[in-house]
């Protein structure tokens, strides 16, 4: 019996132990921190061997296969003697993809890829396709391939998990766009970073196809330099395509299979420049697995954005509440800034990730009037934009910074959670942050 190695013991490794155990593996799972009782509560249904709290290297060592959960970094020890020993190493994703024959959809990007992944999977089940969400977003894919017979499965995939790819081929792959983002994972080496998101095409086959922003000057040049062997359909706000998606006179036009698929802009469900964008990506991955134009038109008016992205929370006293906790990086950040038609008071800060604040200056000079910083450290925040608004302060909670942003906040203004930064200074992650954000806001 093979040996399976499942390091993390979260939604993806609980997963792969299921599927694991279904294809015939003897599984043990291990995490250095502490499990959570939702899934102990799995592991000891299905009978695994497990430990958490530590690792014992004499039951992980002896692995024909290890599955690494994502968070866990390639430089720790533990996994670099597995790799100096031969072990493979691979990601849930690759590990998934081996059993199962549905066609596959791999979304990656540096922002958008949620709302991209969500509003692909929406257009293809209301299209009528037996099509599940996974990856990098909600359940376990190991676990849907262990349970489910779906035809198509539409996946955000996050670089860390392409970083553990080794056949993985989606049929149809999307890149929304590469800025600068966890570079304290790839040696602060932008290049590095770039590589890891292409890695989405390595194995695609000229049957294949790579959707692509055409305006992305970083995803442009690696074209320039690097062949593919997949079929290349880019996306454009800013130029006419003679295939692809592109904008002209408020209107989407799609060009493909020699068709020409048209939708105004202003009847997509979700606002700002980014979403035009996410929906000409959506939209081009819909039509290549034949759903119908007028389904396609439906349900991409028909969707519900993704939630902690430029979610509406509420309107108090004229002032309305945005939660965009998601937003991780400075990209995410422009966007959200450039969508808000109002002035801003804007509640930004957390663990920085290396941000370069300085493409954000123009806009926070134009609609910010204010700064609420929420994080341990706010420093560069204060360095680069304390002379950029006219009030900055400082909060420690949520509820505080969410109190402060009412009280400075007058008639037709907007108060935006968009942090620029990670969570895990305050808060277990941005889902956590969003909620309190939520919470706060109702609570006022």
């Amino acid at each position: 019996m093979k040996r399976l190695v499942i390091l993390g013991g979260g939604e993806s490794g609980v997963g792969t132990a299921i599927l694991g155990k279904k294809q015939g593996y003897g599984v043990f799972v291990s995490d250095k921190g502490k499990i959570k009782d939702k899934y102990k509560e799995v592991l000891e249904h299905f009978d695994f061997d497990w430990e958490d709290e530590g690792h014992t290297e004499a039951k992980i060592l002896n692995a024909d296969v290890v599955m690494k959960s994502p968070g866990i970094p390639d430089t720790v020890p533990l996994v670099k003697k597995l790799v100096a020993q031969g072990v493979p190493v691979i990601s849930e994703i690759e590990f998934a993809s081996k059993f199962t024959n549905a066609t596959l959809i791999g979304i990656t990007g540096s922002n958008g890829k949620t709302t991209t992944t969500m509003l692909t999977h929406h257009l293809l089940k209301e299209g009528g396709l037996h099509v599940g969400m996974a990856g990098n977003i909600g359940d376990s894919y190991a676990q849907m391939v262990a349970e489910n017979d779906y035809s198509h499965y539409v996946l955000e995939i996050s670089s860390f998990q392409l970083d553990g790819i080794v056949d993985f081929a989606p049929h149809i792959a999307i890149l929304t766009n590469i800025t600068p983002d966890h570079l304290d994972r790839y040696d602060y080496k932008f290049e590095n970073y770039i590589a890891s998101k292409f890695r989405i095409v390595e194995n695609q086959t000229e049957d294949d196809y790579f959707i692509y922003d055409a305006d992305d000057p970083v995803i442009t040049e690696w074209l320039d330099k690097n062949p593919i062997k997949s079929k290349k359909i880019p996306f454009s706000l800013e130029k006419e395509l003679e295939e692809g998606a592109f904008l002209k006179d408020d209107e989407i036009l799609l060009k493909i299979t020699n068709e020409t698929l048209k939708m105004k802009t202003e009847t997509l469900a979700l606002e700002g420049k980014h979403n035009v964008k996410n929906s000409m990506a959506a939209m081009t991955a819909a039509k290549l697995v034949s759903i119908r134009k007028q389904s396609i038109r439906e349900s991409i008016a028909s969707f519900q954005g993704a939630p902690h992205r430029l979610e509406k929370v509420l309107k108090i006293h004229h002032v309305q509440y945005i939660n965009d906790s998601k937003a991780t990086n400075v990209n995410s950040v422009f966007y959200a800034l450039d969508s808000v038609k109002t002035s801003i008071v804007w509640i930004a800060g957390g663990q920085d990730k290396g941000n370069n604040y300085k493409e954000l200056m123009p806009l926070v000079r134009e609609k910010v009037k204010a700064i609420v910083c929420l994080g341990l450290d706010n420093e560069k925040l204060r360095d680069e934009f304390g002379n950029a608004v006219d009030l900055m302060v400082e909060t420690n909670s949520m509820e505080e910074a969410v109190k402060m942003a009412y009280k400075i906040a007058e008639r037709g203004d907007t108060v935006l959670l968009s942090p620029a930064c990670a969570s895990f200074d305050l808060f277990k992650n941005y889902e956590d942050r969003g909620d309190q954000f939520k919470n706060a806001v109702k609570n006022l």
